[in-house]
């Protein structure tokens, strides 16, 4: 492809944020969301970023800095189970603003491991619409993503060097 096709490329990333902060401290490291932000810009030339997350009032400052970063922030109200941990799956929203949006970009990077998000890769696959599946763990992710999307597959594990927080 040109460097004139690629400029007229329209990339959007969908991050799973708890998928991807819970993988990336499973491998016992810190996620700095600005540097990958950069990451996301410099490697695959990404014009906007959405990250979901469930809404905790008391991160507000981290809601804060994801903004100031340039991310575009879709909130889920969270609900808590009954031992009291807090619940946010944003799987729906992910998958709702991916179509919202869909007209709007020519290519996807989905951020996650996780295979409730399989239909959603494999639609994008299928037409011609998925960049990258950007997977946070290579040693801890969803089969189903794997058989849908191999040829489509980069994982963050070698990347701690560039996108740890320090």
């Amino acid at each position: 492809m040109s460097e004139k096709q690629q400029q007229k490329e329209i990339i959007y990333t969908f991050i799973d944020s708890q998928n991807l902060n819970l993988s990336i401290r499973d491998q016992g490291w810190k996620l700095d969301f600005a540097k990958l932000k950069i990451y996301l810009k410099e490697k695959y030339n990404v014009t906007e970023s959405f990250v979901f997350l469930g809404y905790v009032p008391s991160n507000k400052s981290l809601y804060e800095r994801l903004y100031k970063f340039g991310y575009r922030i879709i909130f889920k109200p969270i609900s808590r189970s009954s031992d009291g941990k807090i619940k946010g799956n944003i799987d729906a929203e992910l998958v709702l603003h991916s179509m919202i949006e869909y007209k709007n970009y020519n290519k996807a990077i989905i951020v996650t491991g996780d295979g409730d998000f399989h239909c959603l890769v494999e639609y994008l696959k299928n037409n011609h619409k998925l960049e990258r599946l950007l997977i946070p763990n290579a040693k801890k992710y969803s089969d189903l993503l794997k058989k849908c999307a191999r040829d489509k597959i980069d994982f963050m594990n070698p990347l701690k060097s560039k996108l740890e927080y320090k």
